[in-house]
């Protein structure tokens, strides 16, 4: 599915900016302060600038089929987030839009704004799938992942902890295979 050695890139990647935003480990990520340090604005959709209140109402009764975009506008990056969300479903959603900004995905489909200036992107399931992995490398890196399965902590313990939603932890759980790297760990040392 992923190209040799993609996963262990988004690793080292999440590592990188991790140590570069002052991280340990174990410390939760904060994707506000992540954009931040990768010059991407970013805008709950109640907040922007100058939005009309119909277009608000639009995207608030809506708000189910939407979670977050990202937009360009002229050089920038933008990402509207879905203010009706969890501010744990909201760190998700904020760190893989990141991820297709960190990992320079190309959109399958560009939408234009009659102005010219704003664009909304699209991205084929590949590059969907590249931003899930990177995504949940930063919010929940494996080894501190390994860490906490070790402790006996529950996917939502781990999603507090890391202020992830439960439903990545779960899918980061299950994709890399801690709990089984575990179980065999255990299997090998001796019981007294």
């Amino acid at each position: 599915m992923f190209k040799r050695g993609f996963k262990s890139w988004c690793e080292t990647v999440s590592a990188s900016l991790r140590s570069e935003l002052g991280l340990q480990p174990m410390d939760p990520m904060d994707p506000f302060k992540l954009a931040a340090h990768l010059d991407v604005v970013v805008w709950r959709f109640d907040e922007i600038p100058d939005l009309s209140a119909d277009a608000i109402a639009t995207l608030r009764a809506d708000s189910d089929s939407w979670s977050a975009a990202t937009v360009c506008v002229g050089i920038r990056s933008a990402v509207i987030l879905n203010s009706r969300h969890s501010g744990r479903r909201m760190n998700s959603d904020l760190t893989h839009e990141l991820s297709h900004i960190v990992l320079a995905h190309t959109p399958a489909r560009v939408d234009v704004s009659a102005d010219g200036l704003l664009l909304l992107s699209t991205y084929d399931r590949a590059q969907e799938d590249e931003a899930n992995w990177l995504a949940g490398c930063l919010l929940v890196p494996r080894e501190p992942l390994v860490v906490a399965r070790r402790q006996k902590l529950s996917a939502e313990e781990i999603a507090t902890r890391f202020g992830a939603s439960t439903d990545m932890v779960t899918y980061r759980i299950n994709v890399t295979g801690v709990d089984e790297q575990i179980r065999r760990t255990r299997r090998k040392i001796p019981q007294n």
